[in-house]
């Protein structure tokens, strides 16, 4: 899946473009509230066992997992970070932005 329209609510600018969804999006929903709850627990596993009811192992293991599911997400950067990112910092203008957008 990928996302291919991006809009700004607040000023109504709308981008059409190839976007990459982002790496933690790409994970299982499971993963997602894993990932969200250690770190609204502030990365404590014996929170976490308690939360999960699990041993510390199944936590730590579920951790390795997901942080090699992660890794796997970053063997190459999108092209089209780099320019959204300069748009976000006001850098450089939607126009220019559009026009530096691969896709």
């Amino acid at each position: 899946m990928q996302i291919s329209r991006m809009g700004c609510r607040r000023c109504g600018v709308t981008l059409e473009a190839a976007f990459d969804i982002p790496p933690l999006a790409r994970l299982p929903v499971k993963d997602q509230l894993f990932v969200v709850a250690f770190v609204r627990h502030h990365g404590s596993i014996k929170k976490m066992e308690r939360l999960l009811g699990v041993s510390y192992p199944t936590v730590k293991n579920r951790l390795r997992a997901i942080g090699a599911a992660l890794d796997r997400s970053f063997d190459a950067p999108s092209p089209n970070a780099a320019v959204l990112d300069r748009l976000a910092a006001g850098e450089i203008t939607v126009d220019q932005a559009l026009e530096r957008i691969e896709g």
